[in-house]
């Protein structure tokens, strides 16, 4: 800074007498010098709505929300709210109900909740691991009851006549062949006594034994392949 110094000059002058004798005259003149000192540091003053984010900033670019944001909004402009994905509003209040629109790809039902979704399927069907496609229910097997598992009384009936049928011509057939063992006379009287004889009424013992053997096993095969249900 420049301040006013000032210079101290001798000169000679004529005293009484007439004699010569010295002194001085005091002249000024202009110098610098350093100079420091604390200034106070300029805050200027924010504009309606907005605030610094802390002393030490100098701009204001923090928002102002005179309702405090609510369910994780932020305030990014004045008086005005960022909301979370499922709140809406200028408080981020209100919740967004996402089952509204279609927007939500349930397949079958669609549950609002505050703040989000999910889905839900009908009675019966299940929820796929995409949480949102439903699966058709599977049909659970049949319950082995007798009604179900077993022929009708007619049929059974019939059955057990066939197989009585086979056990007699069975034993019948042993009668037969026994005088070809033992050598015991024990064929029915209608037979002759020749071997030849003997031995024809066998081979027609054992067709008829064959011939009941095979619907036997006919009518098994059908009782496997149908179901019969009580009425």
């Amino acid at each position: 800074e420049s301040h006013i110094q000032p210079v101290y000059q001798p000169y000679l002058t004529t005293c009484q007498g007439h004699r010569l004798c010295s002194t001085y005259r005091t002249i000024y003149r202009v110098a610098y010098r350093q100079a420091s000192r604390e200034l106070p540091q300029p805050m200027a003053s924010c504009c309606p709505g907005w605030s610094r984010a802390n002393s030490h900033a100098l701009g204001c670019n923090r928002a102002l929300c005179w309702v405090p944001c609510q369910n994780g909004g932020s305030c990014t402009f004045p008086g005005r709210c960022a909301c979370l994905p499922g709140w809406t509003g200028p408080a981020c209040q209100t919740d967004v109900d996402e089952c509204a629109g279609p927007s939500h790809g349930c397949a079958q039902l669609c549950i609002n909740t505050p703040g989000s979704y999910h889905c839900a399927c009908w009675d019966g069907f299940s929820l796929a691991a995409d949480t949102k496609t439903c699966l058709p229910p599977v049909p659970a097997p049949p319950p082995e009851t007798s009604s179900q598992a077993g022929p009708p009384g007619e049929m059974k009936e019939e059955m057990k006549d066939l197989k009585s049928r086979v056990e007699a011509l069975e034993q019948k057939l042993q009668l037969v062949l026994a005088p070809f063992h033992n050598l015991m006379p024990s064929v029915p009287e209608e037979v002759g006594t020749d071997p030849i004889s003997r031995l024809s009424h066998s081979l027609q013992q054992l067709d008829r034994i064959d011939s009941l053997s095979e619907q036997i096993s006919f009518l098994e095969e059908r009782l496997e392949t149908c179901k019969c249900l009580e009425k």
